[in-house]
């Protein structure tokens, strides 16, 4: 089934043209968008990609209509191609059916999977040089040494972690990463000791 999808950038823009060519070129649902091509959510495309099945063709007037940059293209060609979808550009007469359009597809999906990599291997790089200089990522941990000291304290006392964690302001997940039900019975055995 050959699946038409149509997009211009503004709602004042006309989309008759781009519709006309696809109806001409055969197809038998068209799918449309009134949004940027930099805009990565567009309904019309989503709808059309999802309806899509392994044999089909997706058909547009223009390459452009697609997306405004390489790395966007790239990914859509290598999703289509990984999904046994085919590809077809009116004015640009690329044809996954011909031979020189299923070459610019692969080169395409090719290009697609070497930045995924690249991505990978810069992200590696870049974790093992900031765990060697003694820095890890995610959220600074709320718990000070202050914090610590005081949550111990009060739970010698024999206050509940619930008690405690607002008072020293954590929350109650936080303080238990920090203070286990093991350690609690630990530090309350202490306490009791130390009040007796």
């Amino acid at each position: 089934m050959l699946i038409g999808y149509a997009r211009v950038s503004t709602p004042e823009q006309d989309l008759t043209p781009q519709l006309d060519a696809l109806r001409e070129a055969g197809c038998e649902k068209t799918f449309t968008d009134k949004a940027s091509g930099a805009k990565a959510n567009r309904a019309g495309l989503a709808d059309a990609l999802s309806h899509a099945r392994t044999g089909d063709v997706l058909v547009v007037w223009k390459l452009d209509r697609l997306g405004r940059t390489m790395k966007g293209l790239v990914d859509l060609a290598a999703e289509l191609a990984e999904r046994g979808i085919g590809f077809r550009s009116l004015t640009d007469g690329i044809d996954t059916a011909g031979t020189a359009g299923k070459l610019i597809f692969n080169i395409l999906a090719a290009m697609a999977e070497m930045e995924r990599d690249l991505i990978r291997e810069r992200t590696t790089a870049a974790l093992i040089v900031a765990r060697r200089e003694g820095r890890v990522g995610g959220r600074k941990t709320v718990m000070t040494p202050k914090r610590l000291e005081a949550a111990r304290k009060l739970l010698a006392s024999g206050m509940t972690v619930r008690e405690v964690a607002p008072a020293i302001g954590v929350s109650v997940p936080t303080l238990y990463r920090h203070f286990p039900a093991s350690v609690q019975d630990t530090i309350n055995a202490e306490g009791e000791g130390v009040e007796a």
